[in-house]
């Protein structure tokens, strides 16, 4: 695993499948709490991350940006913590559990059991003591969130962009107008540096060269 210190209280951790495809799971180290944005895969995706805060006692809130099987193994490795998704999010975890998991299985990194997240939202949720912004954001899926690091200008737009610089818009599981409507909101955002599920860190530019392409 390739653990990248993206600015001072932001650390990506990227597992390179041997399927050829790469998956990111961030951490934002803030003064109040510690974010760890979607867990991967199972167990072992986690760990990592927990062996980097292990001698930090802030609480942590994990964030799920969305309810597909890469982004929610890892939840209940985690039990003891607030897990936040929108709304739409774990009724879908819920609902598909049992599918992505016959489906996906050969994936599975350690161990996995269905966690529900424990707060839902709709629109927008705020955490005022790290200044960490949490948005509704369909594209990818109808239930996408993005999360928006306003101390370090970083945003998480997750898999609403797509896995490689060659294939920059992602698979959508809603309409193209919804999509385009989220990249305008991410334009209006003041931010420097683009996280994604799968993708290598981008610059803000890439919204535009998205928008310019569809």
């Amino acid at each position: 695993m390739k653990i990248q210190k993206i600015k001072n209280r932001s650390i990506l951790f990227t597992n390179s499948l041997p399927a050829g495809w790469d998956l990111n799971v961030q951490l934002i180290m803030g003064d109040r709490y510690n974010y760890i944005i979607d867990t991967g895969l199972g167990s072992l995706s986690v760990a990592p991350i927990k062996e980097y805060i292990k001698h930090d006692n802030k609480p942590i809130i994990v964030i799920n940006t969305h309810h597909h099987w890469d982004h929610i193994w890892g939840n209940s490795s985690l039990r003891d913590c607030m897990i936040i998704s929108h709304k739409l999010c774990r009724e879908m975890i819920e609902s598909n559990w049992e599918e992505m998991m016959q489906k996906y299985n050969q994936y599975l990194d350690g161990e996995a059991e269905m966690l529900l997240p424990n707060m839902t939202f709709e629109k927008e949720l705020y955490f005022p003591e790290d200044k960490i912004r949490i948005m509704y954001t369909p594209g990818h899926t109808i239930d996408s969130i993005s999360v928006l690091d306003e101390v370090e200008n970083v945003l998480n737009a997750a898999d609403n962009i797509g896995d490689t610089i060659g294939e920059l818009i992602p698979s959508l599981g809603c309409e193209k107008d919804e999509y385009i409507n989220t990249l305008l909101k991410y334009r209006e955002l003041d931010f420097d540096t683009c996280v994604s599920g799968h993708n290598i860190v981008l610059e803000k530019q890439v919204i535009e060269k998205i928008l310019s392409m569809l």
